[in-house]
């Protein structure tokens, strides 16, 4: 019997609708879930053979391949991904990024530099809105802590990092996609794993209703998310954004630039889903 394949997913509701099923596949693969850093840092380390990984570790660890076709991304809102703050974004001059995020702080660093002309001080603190805000002006948030939180009555403003990207490119931006070294899949598991994206575009609110746990607005507000936020494909208009993000990424300093390579030779499928 072959060996399982080791995976690791992030845990947040926007990574369900990729892993829809695979936990009935234990025979074939392990699954776990962690916050999108630590996918990243298990796989460099090779504690898992693939990760859904953050875009931007993409730049920073070995030569990774992508499963084709798979991803996570926006077109504009994504909800999920937010600086709050109580002041203008021209007056921030300090803002702590959460310590789940890998991407999101790249890219508001690329945001800050060629959309909102500041140049803040950024410090890396754990997601609680209230520590954050007490040390700075402003706060990235993402996930689940983002995508449920009640500010408005706090005075503060969300402003959305995907609507932000697009408004600055015009392009989709690609939050994190399965990557693994060389050789870690086969065709049969590329076509598992873009099944189990089609299955859970499918049935996403059905994982709305399983994650919420009972609670009404969190279905709610899941299954819009779920719906109307994400896209799971990657084809040429999120190949776009991917390039002109690891573009922008390079000249902030933030990693060089490397080919995307795909398991199995392939091309990413067009799909937009």
């Amino acid at each position: 019997m072959a060996p399982r394949i080791r995976l690791g997913a992030v845990d947040y509701l926007n990574a369900r609708p990729l892993v829809h099923g695979l936990g009935a596949r234990a025979d074939r693969y392990a699954l776990r879930f962690d916050p999108p850093s630590r996918c990243a840092a298990l796989l460099h380390e090779g504690s898992i053979d693939l990760g859904m990984i953050p875009s931007i570790e993409f730049l920073r660890g070995d030569p990774y391949h992508l499963v084709p076709g798979v991803s996570i991304a926006s077109l504009g809102e994504v909800a999920s991904v937010a600086l709050f703050t109580s002041k203008p974004i021209a007056d921030v001059r300090t803002i702590a990024l959460d310590s789940s995020s890998r991407t999101s702080a790249a890219l508001l660093q690329i945001l800050c530099a060629r959309a909102f002309d500041i140049r803040p001080a950024f410090d890396t603190l754990p997601p609680d809105f209230q520590t954050m805000l007490r040390k700075a002006d402003a706060a990235l948030v993402i996930g689940d802590p983002a995508l449920f939180a009640t500010t408005e009555a706090a005075g503060l403003e969300k402003i959305d990092l995907g609507d932000a990207w697009r408004a600055l490119t015009g392009l989709p931006f690609v939050w994190a996609f399965w990557a693994g070294r060389p050789g870690a899949l086969g065709q049969d598991d590329i076509r598992t794993l873009q099944a189990a994206r089609d299955a859970g575009v499918a049935a996403g609110d059905a994982i709305a209703e399983a994650y919420g746990a009972g609670d009404a607005v969190r279905i709610a507000r899941g299954r819009a998310y779920l719906r109307n936020n994400m896209r799971y494909g990657l084809g040429d208009a999120e190949r776009a954004g991917l390039e002109r993000f690891y573009e922008l990424a390079e000249e902030q300093g933030l990693g060089r630039r490397r080919p995307l390579a795909f398991f199995g030779g392939a091309e990413p499928s067009v799909r937009r889903a």
